[in-house]
């Protein structure tokens, strides 16, 4: 066997285990993803959300009151590129309410700058949100929604300052921002 045969014959033994591996993982994705799930509920069959939550509407009538990327967060459990929302930066006095039903879910006082990219916060108003643990993505999280309306905000984490060590890490367009009144 001449050099150059076997340079072709280690070059295809590296691309049919390149295309093997990655198959094998795309595999194992789909079936973790199917055999597992997310325990996050979704507004996309508001059959299954009836009772759940005091708002709720059809796919129909979510996309005519809330933007395509609005959307995509809170109905479909996406995630916004971190550093894009402007909330990230905003500090003034104020509230911060769902994008989708208007509930006020954090105020001003408990956000921080996480360096992470997103809004975060120490804890939520006292009522206002809902946890669910989401298995998507081949991890294990805590997934927060809107109380009101089941919208998906964001991730809860355990590496938060005082008082409370959580840090709500939440997509900003998600939310409103509502400031106080001077």
């Amino acid at each position: 066997m001449t050099q150059e045969t076997r340079t072709e014959e280690t070059s295809r033994m590296k691309k049919r285990y390149f295309l093997g591996a990655g198959a094998a993982f795309l595999g194992t994705a789909l079936f973790s993803r199917a055999l597992l799930g997310s325990q996050s509920t979704t507004a996309e069959n508001p059959e299954t959300l009836k009772g759940q939550f005091e708002v709720t509407k059809t796919e129909a009538e979510w996309r005519k009151v809330l933007n395509p990327e609005q959307f995509y967060v809170l109905r479909q459990h996406g995630t916004e590129r971190a550093g894009t929302s402007p909330l990230d930066q905003e500090y003034r006095p104020g509230m911060f309410a769902c994008a989708g039903c208007d509930l006020p879910l954090f105020q001003s006082t408990t956000k921080f700058n996480s360096g992470t990219g997103w809004p975060s916060f120490y804890a939520p108003i006292a009522g206002a949100v809902g946890t669910k643990t989401d298995t998507s993505f081949l991890m294990t999280r805590v997934e927060v929604h809107c109380r009101r309306c089941g919208g998906h905000l964001g991730h809860v984490f355990d590496d938060g300052p005082a008082p409370t060590g959580d840090r709500y890490c939440m997509n900003g367009v998600a939310l409103k921002f509502k400031p106080t009144a001077v």
